[in-house]
C-alpha cells in the first residue's frame, strides 16, 4: 500500500467529500465520465507528495483548487493541442461535452465559456464561493475573477434571459506604491 492511501486525511476527504468533488469536476469539464479521472488527478497531485493539513476543510481547499487548476491547464493543453493538428481543425469547441443533469441548455452555454470564464461562473455561482476565493484557488488576481465572472454573466444573461450582476460583489482596495501625498 502506497503512502498516500495510508493518509487518514486523504480517507477522511474521500468518505466525506468525494461526492461534492466530483459534483464540481463534473460542473468544470460538463461531462459525468471525465470528472472522476480529474478528481482522481488532483488527489494524487495533492496527496502524493508529503504535505499536512490542519484540517479536513483545508485539504478539501487544496484539493478543491488542485482539480480547477488541472481543469484550465488540460483545457488549455488540449487547444494547443487540435490547433496544432490541421487534421482536426474542423472541430467545434467543446462539441466533446456531455451534458450535466438535466439543465441540458445551461450546460450547452458553460461548454461554449472559455476554461477561466467557466471556472469562475462555477466555482462562484454553484460552489457560491466569494471572489477572494475563487481567485486563490485559480490563481488569479480579484479583479480578473470580477471581469471572467462579468464577461460570462453577460454571455449567459444574454442567452438566457436573465439579469444576474457581479455588482454587488465586494470592492478591493487597492494602494498605490510611491504615490506622492
Amino acid at each position: 500500500m502506497s503512502k498516500a492511501m495510508a493518509d487518514p486525511m486523504l480517507e477522511e476527504l474521500c468518505r466525506q467529500r468525494y461526492g461534492h468533488l466530483v459534483a464540481l469536476a463534473t460542473m468544470l469539464t460538463g461531462s459525468r465520465e471525465s470528472a472522476p479521472d480529474l478528481v482522481q488527478e488532483a488527489l494524487i497531485a495533492v496527496f502524493g507528495k508529503r504535505r499536512s493539513f490542519p484540517s479536513l476543510n483545508a485539504a478539501d481547499a487544496y484539493v478543491r483548487r488542485a482539480i480547477s487548476s488541472r481543469f484550465v491547464d488540460g483545457v488549455r493543453k488540449s487547444s494547443r493541442r487540435r490547433a496544432s493538428e490541421s487534421g482536426f481543425a474542423s472541430q467545434q469547441p467543446g462539441a466533446h461535452l456531455d451534458v450535466v443533469g438535466d439543465d441540458a441548455e445551461l450546460n450547452a452555454l458553460l461548454a461554449q465559456l472559455p476554461p477561466r470564464v467557466r471556472a469562475c461562473i462555477v466555482l462562484c455561482y454553484v460552489e457560491d464561493l466569494p471572489i477572494t476565493e475563487t481567485a486563490r484557488a485559480l490563481s488569479l488576481s480579484e479583479g480578473s475573477v470580477k471581469r471572467y465572472v462579468h464577461d460570462g454573466l453577460q454571455l449567459l444573461n444574454g442567452a438566457l434571459g436573465t439579469t444576474e450582476s457581479v455588482d454587488d460583489a465586494p470592492r478591493v482596495a487597492v494602494e498605490t506604491r510611491g504615490a506622492q501625498r
